[in-house]
């Protein structure tokens, strides 16, 4: 088992399912069952604390969440939290451990992928949080590094091997 090993319920992710945010770099990849399924630009955190590093979870999942904030409902094309919420169990006060603070999620603005300009949330686009969104289960482990290592060397520390990966 991997040291981010999940829970024996019907809903935990499979043991090798994992999501790796690398800030370095400001991407995204996916395994599922040791295979990558996803590599994605994403947007992090205007400053370095702004989006924590640690291992998280796959605390919930929402389509078209309201930006509480701001009073905006799900689904408004100037709702910034796009069209899907992965909530993530941070440390910190009960909501941001019930994954209603930070998120992996899309996004209204597509030119702020791939930059460093959130509030702390992981930000993707819309079309690529909704595939994630659509393979990801509850439980499912999250690793966010601030690293210049690969994701092949990351996912080996975190006790993880890449299926059928090509060294180049």
């Amino acid at each position: 088992m991997s040291l981010l090993g999940g829970a024996g319920t019907a809903n935990a992710a499979a043991k090798d399912d994992l999501i790796i945010v690398n800030k370095h770099y400001n991407k995204l990849m996916y395994l599922q069952n040791g295979y990558v399924k996803q590599e994605s630009k994403v947007g992090t955190g205007r400053s370095w604390d702004l989006t924590p590093v640690g291992h998280f979870k796959v605390e919930n999942k929402i389509v078209k969440r309201p930006y509480y904030k701001k009073n905006i409902p799900g689904g408004a094309p100037n709702n910034p939290l796009g069209a899907r919420w992965l909530g993530l169990s941070v440390p910190g006060s009960a909501a941001s451990k019930a994954g209603n603070v930070y998120a992996i999620h899309g996004n209204s603005n597509p030119s702020s992928i791939g930059g460093y300009v959130s509030s702390g949330c992981i930000r993707m686009y819309n079309n690529e949080v909704i595939k994630l969104y659509d393979q990801v289960q509850k439980g499912t482990p999250v690793a966010v590094t601030n690293s210049e290592k690969s994701f092949q060397e990351l996912a080996k520390i975190y006790g993880y091997k890449i299926k059928g990966w090509k060294t180049k």
